[in-house]
């Protein structure tokens, strides 16, 4: 099956749990009427053996309740919050337990004959696929190598977004030193006529940041084939622009840093450092999409409980 804007890597966590992110991305991708026709056989819980029956047995809810929350926008954190709720939170132990269970389905089990089979009908012989999770990776034109399926993929990367005057330098500047990781400004990477249309007080349009994007994903793809770590400042403000800098997330986490727009507005009148004037802050509040998968974090808390808290929740 090719691959699907919005649906998550297997792999990619929502708090220290696999797959259950890219299930809350199926939900929404139904929801949205997005959800391709090859997916429908193996959503929701109806079927007690498909990744989503197992995955809400092990929370102890119930896949209709996912379903309220997300149309309600819910975003991963809240509803991994209400799962703690309704069934207790998940010690470190249980999350290791699942996330070696599901991601070892069809390696030597009763599954094995069933893998085979969707390892053949997908025309995926020789690819070394030993589980369904390497099956979804090579099906969906990943890799199913890049990770063995006993560890989760490891975050390389950490965007900070937000609109205009949240903060996101000031903390992300601090969470790179912290972690130790190689800290990017997004701003930075502008092209001479972006800066010049920004002075002017004039919005960007998708063209204009296209070759932005495009230049920081090549920054990002550099750093991790590297083997550095990145922490990127970048307002990240619709979708299709988190999707273009992140096409898997199992390797990158957003970080949606929040404020008051009258908090939003004084900072941008009182710094004088910047090409961005403060009349262009409507216009990012307009062209904001917020993010359903990043962890959103209060910029008016200090910035040292900022970072202990993304460390906490990220597990860095």
């Amino acid at each position: 099956m090719p691959y699907v804007p919005g649906l998550r890597s297997p792999y990619a966590m929502v708090g220290q749990l696999v797959y259950l992110g890219r299930m809350l991305d199926k939900i929404r991708l139904q929801s949205a009427g997005k959800l391709p026709p090859e997916y429908q056989a193996n959503y929701g819980e109806a079927k007690p053996l498909v990744f989503d029956a197992r995955c809400c047995r092990f929370l102890g809810v119930r896949h209709e309740h996912l379903v309220s929350l997300t149309a309600h926008g819910a975003v991963d954190e809240d509803i991994l919050r209400e799962v703690e709720r309704v069934s207790g939170p998940k010690d470190a132990d249980a999350c290791m337990f699942w996330n070696r269970f599901i991601t070892k389905i069809g390696w030597r089990d009763d599954r094995s004959e069933v893998l085979a089979t969707r390892v053949r009908e997908s025309r995926l012989e020789g690819r070394g696929i030993e589980t369904f999770f390497d099956l979804i990776e090579a099906d969906e034109g990943r890799d199913p190598h890049g990770s063995k399926p006993w560890l989760a993929k490891p975050i390389h990367t950490l965007v900070i977004m937000g609109v205009a005057g949240s903060g996101k330098s000031t903390l992300g500047t601090a969470l790179a030193r912290v972690l130790g990781w190689d800290f990017a400004e997004g701003d930075s990477f502008h092209p001479v006529e972006n800066v010049e249309k920004l002075s002017r007080g004039v919005p960007l349009t998708d063209e204009d940041r296209l070759p932005w994007l495009q230049a920081l994903k090549a920054r990002l793809d550099l750093q991790a084939s590297s083997g550095r770590r990145t922490v990127l400042a970048c307002s990240a403000l619709r979708q299709s622009y988190r999707d273009l800098l992140a096409p898997d997330l199992g390797f990158t986490r957003f970080i949606h840093l929040q404020a008051r727009e009258e908090v939003l507005a004084r900072r941008l009148q009182d710094r004088t450092d910047h090409f961005m004037p403060p009349s262009l802050l409507p216009s990012q509040l307009a062209t904001l999409e917020p993010p359903q998968s990043a962890l959103r974090v209060d910029s008016s808390l200090p910035v040292a409980d900022l970072c202990a808290f993304i460390r906490d929740r990220l597990g860095l």
